[in-house]
């Protein structure tokens, strides 16, 4: 089956936030997508600062007004980033409830849809670096359970000078298009991706 829908599902990153070309990397895996012929619909459903307890509210309403029974589609989840920032000192989300959050997100997702998962990306904090690339640890033994694909970006980005001296440069967390395209040549090469077009 070749994937014909595909909502993009999660946090500023995937919105493409700091991209000037407003493409972010899901909008350019999406056009390199399309230049290989395949009739794809694009689905952005990013929000700036939503965690996992934010997305687990809405992402079943939205994704399944956009892919309704009977078509071809699927969804990629990525967030993390905003449960693991700090704020009246302590994180926004505790990390056994953004694991308990993500499990049940993709549990019931998995039921449904096609699913993928993409880890949340590094930002200019060694601290709550540390933190989400914990976070991500979690997610990715979640996803193992589930049997949910899971693509780590994270220590590819972290240890990226473009992605990394992008990110300072704008707002402390996110790149501009090279590190967007960085983050999009990450995911077209993954083969969990590419196996929903063939």
């Amino acid at each position: 089956m070749t994937i014909k829908r595909v909502c993009f599902v999660g946090d500023s990153f995937v919105n493409g936030t700091g991209d000037p070309e407003y493409l972010g990397w899901t909008g350019r895996i999406c056009a390199a997508i399309r230049k290989q012929g395949y009739d794809l619909t694009y689905y952005n459903l990013g929000i700036r600062r939503e965690t996992s307890a934010d997305i687990s509210t809405r992402w079943l309403p939205e994704a399944s007004r956009r892919l309704p029974e009977g078509c071809d589609g699927g969804i990629v989840f990525s967030f993390g980033v905003n449960d693991t920032t700090i704020e009246q000192g302590k994180g926004r989300i505790p990390f056994k409830d953004s694991v308990k959050n993500a499990n049940q997100i993709l549990t019931v997702a998995k039921g449904l849809f096609p699913v993928l998962m993409v880890s949340p990306p590094p930002i200019a904090d060694r601290g709550q670096n540390m933190r989400t690339a914990e976070l991500s640890q979690q997610f990715a033994e979640v996803c193992h359970q589930l049997s949910i694909p899971y693509l780590d970006v994270f220590s590819s980005l972290q240890a990226s000078k473009v992605w990394m001296d992008e990110v300072a440069a704008y707002d402390g967390a996110h790149p501009s298009a090279s590190g967007y395209s960085q983050m999009a040549e990450l995911v077209q090469r993954w083969k969990a991706w590419q196996a929903w077009f063939r």
